[in-house]
């Protein structure tokens, strides 16, 4: 008996191989004639929302003109799922117009969504919803395979109306295999019927029962025994109704698995560089302290691409990056570097440390985005051995938020080693106590944690950031020709101090200049002139009409000379030129002289004004930049539209 047992057992496992054997084979053969189906990217209808969609990550087509502002959009990087797809699209950058393949991928729900004006559409805030998506180029991830059909969350998908299917992409039946394959469990059932416990090994290297229940596991990642029952089962769970939903076609599995995922605190979105102290003064202990501090406002940050980003630079002789913006993008990651950063020993060389940030560490390619504040936190031991003050001026003037954290200062009797008194006062970027925290022992400074997450997280109290009106000098260039007149000239007045209104005027944020000109040219004021918003307003009211000719050309030469020469390397420069008549001399020279000096040039036309000349005098696109006004009453009219395009074109570009 124990003989026949066994002989039966052997030919069923024969069988069963032979059986597997030329399935398989069946199925590569035919496989090789199978062309895998190519991948089509959707299209979709400005009004789809992502929440409608239900896929975690997909590429879509967006066509044109959905910046439109009847397609709602509500965040800033990251949107509520609430919003339109493709106007986030628009409104992130990624995307003009025009419309284009951009890469969505679903994020976790956020407590709150703030709204922001980018790219020409204006987005909204929420208080909180269920589900976030971000806007990327549509760069396939490698190894990933994106459904070629999306699946929406209601019958009635809005994509049909672009020429799109929903239906679930299946993989095509393989001819000339009708008969289902014998599976390796009935198999295991059919041997167990007759078998003995001691007659032959376990199938497995388990040691488990195959009646036990399985681990569970994520999807797509299975065990050798899953991999040998997929190969045996494929064929007929592709085929037959009502197949084990858990047997995945490949190309699915990728986008499955799939799991929203913590992108940072979208409510502290800054771009953040830690100055630490790396003098030989302060000893390994104390420096150790400081990677502590280090290690805990990366944690408290809650790191991430839509939230706070965070980069180190150790200052000693002279400053080195341990790493920047786009090197860590979660607290994890960032914790463990910090934790491996050594120190450089020199002197406390800070000021040197604060311009090499300036110039090198907030850029596009170290990870800066121009939609979040620059923020420098500066930690010194006792005092710096350099000055700081002209340093602190330039970093203020590009930006960049300066906060100091000073420890142990200097005793009464080491201030006279100290170069520059009140170094932290002069660095900052207010005096109001908002950017300046000291502790008066190494082993206080863990208490700085919670005020500066909270100081360097308020972002609407960040002063120094840069914003498209606080960083330009402004050259009005006025027309003063006998054909304006008396009245309209006091009209243009007002239209340059409703203008100048809208603007934060100081010596480190906005200055306005004035030409006034006719046949000849005449500098009202520079830049230079007065820092204070009263101040400018006054000077404007003091203008004097001059009356004459109209040479236009000479006055845009005069300007570039006697005003945007003096103008501040990092300033942006903005040229707005108001004529109500054709020039008597060549403007086209002068423009393009404007032009190739990075002058932004904003032409305004009145009355007699030639319009192919004001086209020619903007900076293009014209469309952006010319302006024309019938009458001199109706200028007042156009100072919203100019300074909203004064910031779209700012926002459109990088911050550094």
């Amino acid at each position: 008996m124990r003989t026949v047992v066994l002989t039966m057992k052997a030919s069923v496992i024969e069988m069963f191989l032979v059986l597997l054997v030329t399935g398989v084979h069946s199925n590569k053969e035919t496989a090789k004639k199978i062309k895998r189906p190519k991948f089509t990217v959707p299209q979709i209808n400005c009004d789809v929302k992502a929440g409608k969609i239900i896929n975690p990550e997909f590429i879509v087509k967006c066509p044109a003109g959905c910046q439109d502002p009847k397609y709602h959009v509500y965040g800033t990087d990251v949107y509520a799922s609430y919003s339109s797809v493709c106007g986030a699209a628009v409104h992130s950058g990624v995307l003009d117009n025009s419309g284009g393949k951009i890469l969505v991928r679903k994020v976790a729900g956020q407590s709150g969504y703030k709204g922001s004006y980018s790219n020409g559409v204006q987005s909204l805030s929420l208080p909180r919803w269920r589900e976030s998506f971000i806007v990327l180029e549509s760069k396939p991830k490698k190894g990933v395979t994106y459904p070629s059909a999306l699946t929406y969350s209601s019958s009635k998908s809005p994509a049909a109306q672009a020429g799109e299917t929903t239906k679930a992409y299946q993989r095509p039946p393989i001819p000339g295999t009708t008969a289902q394959p014998i599976t390796l469990m009935q198999l295991l059932a059919v041997t167990g019927a007759v078998a003995t416990p001691t007659t032959l090994p376990r199938p497995f290297p388990s040691a488990a029962s195959t009646t036990s229940i399985p681990r569970p596991r994520p999807v797509g990642h299975r065990s050798h025994d899953m991999d040998l029952l997929s190969t045996a089962t494929y064929t007929s769970s592709q085929n037959r109704p009502g197949a084990d939903p858990g047997l995945v076609p490949k190309e699915e599995l990728s986008t499955q698995s799939l799991e929203p995922v913590s992108l940072g605190d979208p409510n502290c979105k800054i771009d953040l560089s830690f100055l630490i102290d790396g003098s030989t003064s302060i000893g390994k202990r104390r420096f150790r302290i400081q990677k502590q501090l280090l290690a805990a406002v990366a944690q408290a940050l809650d790191i991430g691409p839509a939230g706070p980003l965070m980069g180190v630079v150790q200052y000693g002789d002279s400053p080195a990056t341990h790493f920047n913006l786009k090197t860590h993008m979660n607290s994890r990651d960032l914790k463990t570097a910090i934790e491996k950063i050594t120190q450089r020993g020199g002197l406390s060389n800070v000021g040197r440390a604060i311009s090499f940030v300036t110039k090198n560490f907030f850029s596009k390619a170290n990870g800066n985005r121009s939609s979040a504040p620059n923020v420098v936190v500066v930690m010194v031991d006792g005092w710096p051995t350099d000055k700081v003050e002209e340093a602190s001026r330039l970093a203020r003037e590009s930006g960049i938020n300066i906060f100091f954290i000073t420890i142990e200062g200097a005793a009464e009797n080491e201030k006279q080693y100290v170069v520059e008194p009140n170094f932290a006062n002069k660095a900052v970027c207010r005096t109001n106590g908002f950017y300046s925290l000291h502790v008066q022992s190494w082993f206080g400074l863990h208490k700085t944690l919670q005020p500066l997450v909270k100081r360097v997280c308020d972002t609407d109290r960040l002063a120094c950031s840069k914003t498209c009106l606080n960083s330009a000098d402004i050259g009005f260039v006025i027309d003063g020709s006998s054909s304006v007149g008396t009245g309209n000239f006091r009209t243009v007045l007002q239209f340059v101090t409703n203008l100048t209104k809208e603007f934060e005027i100081s010596d480190t944020d906005t200055r306005i200049g004035a030409v006034q000109y006719t046949y000849e040219q005449r500098l009202e004021f520079g830049f230079d002139k007065y820092s204070s918003k009263p101040d400018i307003l006054n000077a404007i009211k003091r203008v004097g009409y001059w009356s004459g000719g109209t040479s236009t050309g000479a006055a845009i030469n005069f300007a570039l000379e006697q005003l945007f020469k003096k103008s501040k390397p990092n300033k942006r420069k903005l040229m707005i030129l108001i004529t109500d008549g054709r020039s008597y001399d060549d403007v086209r020279i002068p423009a393009m002289a404007a032009h190739l000096k990075g002058v932004i040039t904003y032409a305004i036309g009145v009355a007699w004004a030639a319009q192919e000349e004001l086209e020619v005098i903007a900076t293009h696109p014209a469309r952006d930049h010319s302006f024309f006004v019938d009458e001199f009453d109706n200028l007042y009219q156009y100072v919203p539209r100019i300074i909203q395009n004064i910031c779209t074109e700012f926002n459109s570009q990088p911050r550094n």
